[in-house]
């Protein structure tokens, strides 16, 4: 089924060889994005906000330390009744809105676990063990520097990477980042801001109250059953949330677990075509009857084809980038600097465990562990990331401030904790420039050795199911070759007919081979099944491809008689291909695209696969040109022996 590339006849409907702004789907498209690709996007979009609160607060607190701390020990209370809380601001953040924090951490945890690379259970093995030893030795160093002193008690400080900072000073790094750095990196820093956590539950709690402690763990698991029963009312899981707080900080318990414990039961799945065609349904009738009662059906039903994960990231996670964790820095990073304190906090225990523990142990204990695990398991299990990256992963893990200067509060008063705050901001700052050291000398290498460097082991988790068959799939291109486009496309939709220049751009690179499969929304394009078996009926008779591109060109016009009309021009047997259509002989055909679109997590058009991997984001030619290099990197990586001391 391969045949060459056809030119049109005319200009395609974007009227354009190229889309360059154009990132349009269909209303109904799923973007089930790569489990981190929009986590990442946030994070890194805020890094500037969390940069100037901290500046910010540095600034306030050397202006006037007075105002400043006087504003966050101010009292806020807030009682119904005969209950009540009365904390100061500081408290507020700390223990209150940071729950929503590792709310939004549990939930990106589980998502990963549900949808992403983690849902092969042997791909978490070594970011967990390069997590848990990111932890263990900073620790180590912490209690070297303070072993006998009453601040030993302060060793959870160096625990815990900051995602935010350190995931947006990656990106503000380069855009030659593969995004499979990041993953990674996110990846080990979840598994410390887990254990992290459960460190302040168990070792930086008041004493516990067993009563209070059973309420909550009753409350929780009234949430695991609202979730198992697929309960939709946002309330209900407001209101057990607020209670499992509440329990949990009558407790002793820090309440902010409440947040990492319901984001880690919110399950995250992708919507199946079906769900979606019924939402479609409840949209049309809307459109047909617009009623205040028909308007809330609908807006419910495309709400509630999302997964319970979805939803609650996307209210939930820009107000912590942007609003939590830059408060939270504001109220936490001032610290007086004059020359008499840091002279004394450069040579305290406190601040020389913080900061070496950050920006020696982390990286030790990252690149260690890597190196251990692929040895031990004997090249089975390695870094999805080549050695450089790992090195740069190391470098950057050594940015700890969010999560650091939360239990540096919980451990330390007065001068102690001015001085375990001097050393996370002087790790992350280290940090930052160790990380922008490694990856200046990698880009100093030639291009193969830099590619190797960066993206070691190119195996991926495949998401195009089943694999692409030259025996059966239509394919454009060389019948072989290192990269293969895969489009999911319905003849009848606007943005394929839009996508189409930019694949035909694609294609002028002579080893790239492209491949359609028909994706029909039937439910919104009542001609999209009979077009699709039209161009199966073409392809019967070698003319599958010049079909394709007259559909694409006149999706307007793909009746039966138009379809006819078509067949003679490309001068096919029409009484065959009448027939062909009356009988449906090839429904069968385009059924089998379905399925693959189904067991592939496909439901919108168009959706792009490149060598089996899906694409995210926009179809415009900067977009896919750019994935695609990114491919051919890692193809020609992977084709090229490994030196013989990689082990």
């Amino acid at each position: 089924m391969t045949e060459p590339l056809d030119s049109p006849d005319s200009p395609g409907p974007a009227g354009s060889a190229g889309l360059t702004r154009w990132q349009g789907k269909t209303l109904w498209a799923r973007d089930r994005s790569a489990p981190l690709r929009e986590f990442l996007r946030t994070e890194s979009g805020s890094a500037l906000v969390l940069v100037a609160a901290i500046a910010l607060a540095l600034i306030w607190a050397n202006t006037s330390d007075s105002s400043y701390e006087a504003f966050w020990r101010s009292t806020l209370s807030l009682r119904a009744g005969p209950f009540g809380i009365s904390w100061d601001l500081r408290t507020w953040l700390n223990s209150g809105l940071m729950t929503l924090f590792f709310l939004v951490v549990g939930l990106e945890t589980r998502r990963e676990f549900d949808l992403g690379d983690l849902r092969e259970r042997r791909r978490f093995v070594l970011p967990m063990v390069a997590g848990l030893a990111g932890m263990v030795v900073p620790v180590g160093i912490y209690l070297a520097f303070n072993a006998g002193r009453p601040t030993a008690h302060g060793w959870g400080v160096t625990m815990s990477t900051d995602t935010a900072l350190a995931l947006g000073l990656l990106a503000v790094m380069g855009r030659d980042i593969p995004d499979r750095m990041r993953v990674f990196v996110l990846t080990v820093f979840v598994v410390d801001d887990l254990v992290s956590l459960v460190v302040i539950a168990v070792f930086y709690s008041d004493r516990i109250d067993p009563l209070a402690l059973i309420v909550a763990i009753a409350a929780f698991a009234l949430v695991l059953v609202a979730v198992r029963l697929q309960l939709r009312r946002r309330s209900i899981f407001v209101v057990l949330g607020i209670i499992v707080w509440a329990a949990l900080r009558s407790s002793g318990v820090d309440p902010v677990a409440a947040g990492l414990a319901i984001g880690l039961a919110a399950p995250a799945y992708t919507p199946a075509r079906g769900e979606l065609e019924d939402a479609t349904g409840l949209v049309r009738r809307f459109r047909e009857q617009p009623t205040p009662e028909l308007a809330r059906s609908a807006q419910a039903g495309l709400v509630g084809v999302l997964s319970p994960n979805e939803r609650l990231q996307a209210f939930y996670h820009p107000w912590t980038s942007y609003l939590i964790v830059p408060l939270f820095a504001l109220a936490n990073a001032g610290i007086v600097l004059n020359g008499g304190f840091l002279a004394r906090a450069y040579t305290a225990p406190v601040t020389l465990g913080v900061l070496v523990g950050y920006v020696v142990g982390k990286p030790v204990a990252v690149i260690g562990a890597s190196w251990a695990v692929t040895r031990l398991s004997h090249g089975r299990i390695r870094p999805p990331i080549g050695i450089a990256a790992v090195i740069g992963s190391g470098t950057i893990a050594g940015i700890g401030f969010t999560v650091a200067l939360l239990i540096a509060a919980r451990a330390f008063q007065g001068t102690e904790l001015a001085e375990a705050k001097l050393g996370a901001l002087s790790a992350a700052f280290a940090a930052t420039v160790a990380t922008w050291a490694v990856l200046r000398v990698v880009r100093l290498l030639p291009p193969d050795r830099r590619a190797r460097a960066m993206f070691g082991d190119t195996r991926l988790i495949q998401d195009l199911i089943p694999a692409v068959d030259p025996d059966r799939d239509h394919i454009r291109g060389p019948r072989h070759a290192d990269i293969t486009v895969i489009e999911f496309g319905d003849f009848e939709c606007p943005y394929c007919g839009q996508a189409e220049p930019v694949v035909r751009d694609i294609l002028t690179d002579a080893t790239i081979r492209y491949v359609w499969r028909h994706l029909p929304l039937t439910d919104v394009h009542p001609n999209a099944q009979l077009a699709a078996e039209a161009a199966e009926a073409a392809g019967a008779q070698g003319a599958f491809w010049p079909m394709h591109d007259l559909l694409l060109r006149h999706q307007d016009e793909l009746r039966l008689v138009h379809l006819i009309g078509y067949a003679t021009k490309l001068g096919l047997e029409l009484n065959r291909f009448r027939d062909d259509l009356r009988n449906h002989v090839h429904s069968t055909r385009v059924a089998q695209d379905l399925e693959s679109a189904d067991l592939s997590g496909v439901s919108g058009t168009p959706t792009f696969f490149i060598n089996g991997q899906r694409h995210y984001g926009a179809f415009d030619l900067p977009t896919l040109s750019a994935a695609i290099r990114t491919e051919r990197d890692q193809v020609v990586t992977a084709a090229r022996p490994a030196p013989a001391t990689s082990e």
